[in-house]
């Protein structure tokens, strides 16, 4: 049970916790004589004091009933996934998604059948990681079925019960422990040997996935503060090379050194080029500007330019990108004066236009003659002008 030790109480003065619709969301479920607790990541994140983006309920209440209670109660019902038990309750441009507690009934890997319960334990037993099954009334106490409030706390990865069972239910959560363990893991416990195994195991099942699921999972992985360890973990086990074949994580570790040395943000496709691998916008069904990105990320670092020539070419993001990119690559550091150098360049404009040339240039050669002088200009580190140029 909850000894002593493992009671946590969410600080009462947490925005979310005294927020006032959420007391009346509370007060008229509670008010019908069904069951209301906050569940999953809110519950975590206030355990581990980082922030909260929204607020996911569990309730014994069917789905039509909730409709129902909420409507009465001011709220805007509507049945985002109501086949799976979920209704979102919107006032004030605020949603709050409310779930049925469900048990597991049949699977296949990737659809659940599922079977509504009148059980907070049930609902708790079929989801992933113990520390995504904690719950919390009203008042902020933490109920914790699964011992997740100690995993939560020593930063402990684990699956519910049987590892083997939790994969075959649904395959992807092979990636999101991976996500989970860059994001909440704590890196000095490694990783569980048993937990590795069982992936192993089941790894082909990421191949069933639909690429979407799967790109947006190793996006959320890459974008952590420090992917290195999750990353080398998945390579070594064959996963990742089943997601990206051709990835090798070799260039991760320097680039994520080099962004925190020079105060850089994470950016998951910057980490993507440092991976490589065959198709990435195919596999990982990236949409059409993530492509363009990954693939400037990747000319660019054989593009032979200046630093200012990078930032004119490519953009001050992008260019900075590729300068940590090489710096990576070629295991050197990066002086974090050339950042400015690309800024620079990318707010300089070609001093040439068609109407420069002289008159007999016609159509192809007009487009020829400038595209030459444009590389004359990058050469010149963006310093010749006009005169330089057509002298």
């Amino acid at each position: 049970g909850m000894g002593g030790s493992h009671e946590f109480i969410i600080p009462a003065e947490t925005p979310w916790l005294c927020d006032s619709t959420v007391h009346r969301l509370f007060a008229a479920v509670l008010d019908a004589g069904e069951e209301l607790y906050f569940v999953g990541g809110c519950v975590r994140n206030a355990v581990l004091g980082a922030p909260v983006a929204v607020i996911d309920l569990s309730t014994s209440a069917l789905p039509e009933t909730t409709m129902a209670i909420v409507k009465a109660a001011g709220f805007k019902p509507v049945p985002t996934g109501i086949d799976h038990g979920t209704i979102t309750a919107v006032r004030d441009g605020q949603p709050f998604e409310i779930t049925t507690f469900r048990k597991d009934v049949e699977t296949d890997g990737r659809r659940a059948v599922v079977a509504f319960s009148k059980n907070l334990r049930e609902d708790a037993l079929r989801r992933d990681f113990t520390m995504n099954a904690l719950y919390a009334d009203q008042t902020g106490r933490v109920i914790d079925p699964t011992g997740g409030l100690p995993d939560a706390r020593a930063g402990r990865i684990r699956f519910i019960e049987n590892p083997h069972d939790r994969i075959r239910e649904d395959h992807l959560r092979i990636l999101r422990f991976f996500r989970f363990s860059a994001w909440y893991g704590n890196a000095d416990l490694g990783f569980d040997a048993d937990v590795l195994a069982a992936i192993a195991d089941l790894s082909d099942g990421v191949l069933d996935l639909s690429k979407e699921r799967v790109g947006q999972e190793m996006l959320k992985l890459l974008v952590a503060p420090n992917p290195v360890p999750a990353v080398a973990a998945m390579s070594q086990i064959g996963v990742l090379s089943k997601i990206l074949p051709g990835a090798d994580p070799q260039f991760l570790g320097p680039l994520v050194h080099l962004e925190e040395q020079s105060g850089t943000q994470p950016a998951p496709l910057r980490r993507l080029a440092a991976l490589g691998g065959m198709d990435a916008r195919e596999n990982l069904r990236l949409s059409k500007s993530q492509a363009a990105n990954l693939d400037a990320l990747t000319t660019g670092q054989g593009a032979g330019l200046t630093d200012k020539g990078l930032g004119h070419v490519y953009g001050a993001e992008t260019g900075w990108s590729i300068l940590l990119l090489l710096g990576a690559v070629m295991s050197v550091p990066v002086d974090p004066h050339r950042r400015a150098e690309v800024a620079a360049g990318a707010t300089l404009k070609f001093p040439i236009r068609a109407s420069d040339l002289p008159d007999h240039l016609e159509g192809r050669q007009i487009g020829d003659t400038l595209k030459k002088l444009k590389a004359d200009w990058l050469a010149s580190d963006l310093n010749a002008d006009k005169s330089d140029l057509l002298g």
